[in-house]
C-alpha cells in the first residue's frame, strides 16, 4: 500500500504537467487533471493532501476551482498552491479570496517547490493525525459509556430479580466510592471501585432462584451453592481487560480480615483493598436496611457492631476511617 502523500497537478500545459511529473513521482503519489472540472472530479475521488492548481485555464480558471473546492466540506480542508504567470497586487488577491494558501510563480524554482510541498503536506498530515486521534478518543470514550451502561444493566436485573435487597447495589456502591476517596484513592481507580461495586453481587445470577429467594434459613447445602456466587463472578468477569481491578470486589467482598471468609480463606492484607472496603460497606448497608425477617438496626447499633468485627470480619485500619466517616455525616 503506498502511504506517500498525494498530490494533485491541475494545469492544463502538458509541458509543466511533465516537469512536475519528473520532479514529484519518486517521493509522492501524483495525479494529473488537464482542466478545472477534471480537477475537481480527481480531487474528489482522491482526496490529495496538496493541489498544486494552475490560475490560467480555458473555461474554467484556477480561481473558480479554487472556489469550488472550498465549498466542497470533503475537500474543503486541502491545501492549495497556484502555480502562476500572474504576479500582480490584485491576482494574488483575487487568489487569496478564492481560497489559495500558497502561490509559486511561473517559472518556478524546483528546489523552492518541493520545500514548500514537504512543509505544507508535513504540516497537513501533524493536523490528520491530531484529528485521528481526536477521534480515537472520542471513540474510547464512546465505549467506555457504553461498558458502564452495560454493567449498570448487569446490575439493575439482579436488583430486579431479588427484591429483597432492591436499591442496596446504588447504595453501596456510592458509599463505597466515599470512602474509597476518603482514604486517598485517586479519581481514575474510583470508576475500578464503582464498577466493582455494581457488580459485587452479580454472582448470584448463577444461584437458583429456589435458594436466592429461599424465604427461611439456608440449608448448608444451599449454602455451599450460595457460596459459589463470587467464583461465578470471577469466571465471568476475569476475562473482560476492562474489568481487571474492578473484579476483586465481586471476587473477594466475602474473605474476612481473620482468614474465615470465603471464597479462598483469604487472610489480612492478601485480601485486596477494594474488596476489604466493599466488605465494610456492605455489611453498613446490610443491617442499616430492614429486611422481612427484620428491622434495620440503628446507625449506633450498626457501628457497635463493625467497631466489635475489627481484626475479625474488617481490616482494623479501615474501621477507624469508616465510622469517622459515618460520624461526620449530616
Amino acid at each position: 500500500m503506498n502511504n506517500s502523500p498525494i498530490v494533485l497537478v491541475v494545469d492544463d500545459e502538458k509541458m509543466v504537467r511533465d516537469t512536475l511529473d519528473a520532479l514529484l513521482s519518486v517521493d509522492y503519489e501524483v495525479y494529473f487533471a488537464e482542466n478545472g472540472m477534471e480537477g475537481i472530479a480527481l480531487a474528489i475521488q482522491t482526496r490529495p493532501d496538496i493541489i498544486l492548481l494552475d490560475a490560467m485555464m480555458p473555461k474554467v480558471d484556477g480561481f473558480e476551482v479554487c472556489r469550488q473546492i472550498r465549498a466542497n466540506e470533503l475537500l474543503a480542508e486541502i491545501p492549495i498552491i497556484m502555480i502562476t504567470a500572474l504576479d500582480d497586487r490584485e491576482s494574488r488577491l483575487h487568489g487569496l479570496r478564492a481560497g489559495v494558501d500558497d502561490f509559486l510563480a511561473k517559472p518556478f524554482d524546483s528546489v523552492e517547490l518541493l520545500a514548500r510541498i514537504q512543509t505544507i503536506t508535513r504540516l497537513n498530515r501533524y493536523r490528520r493525525i491530531i484529528e485521528q486521534r481526536s477521534k480515537l478518543e472520542e471513540l474510547h470514550q464512546e465505549l467506555l459509556i457504553s461498558y458502564h451502561k452495560t454493567i449498570e444493566g448487569w446490575s439493575n436485573a439482579l436488583d430486579l430479580r431479588d427484591k429483597e435487597t432492591e436499591g442496596h447495589t446504588q447504595r453501596v456502591t456510592q458509599k463505597c466510592v466515599e470512602f474509597a476517596r476518603a482514604i486517598g484513592v485517586g479519581e481514575e481507580q474510583l470508576e475500578h471501585v464503582r464498577m466493582g461495586g455494581l457488580l459485587h453481587d452479580i454472582g448470584k445470577l448463577g444461584v437458583p432462584d429456589a435458594i436466592l429467594l429461599k424465604p427461611g434459613k439456608l440449608t448448608e447445602e444451599e449454602w455451599e451453592i450460595m457460596r459459589m456466587h463470587p467464583v461465578y463472578a470471577y469466571q465471568w468477569l476475569a476475562p473482560i481487560a476492562f474489568l481487571k481491578m474492578a473484579v476483586v470486589i465481586p471476587y473477594c467482598h466475602h474473605e474476612k480480615w481473620d482468614g474465615s471468609g470465603y471464597p479462598r480463606g483469604l487472610r489480612g492484607e492478601d485480601i485486596p483493598l477494594f474488596a476489604r472496603l466493599f466488605a465494610i460497606v456492605d455489611v453498613w448497608d446490610a443491617l442499616s436496611s430492614d429486611r422481612p425477617y427484620r428491622n434495620a438496626l440503628s446507625k449506633a447499633e450498626v457501628l457497635e457492631y463493625i467497631r466489635n468485627q475489627s481484626g475479625l470480619y474488617f481490616d482494623p485500619s479501615l474501621v477507624h476511617v469508616f465510622i469517622d466517616l459515618i460520624r461526620d455525616e449530616v
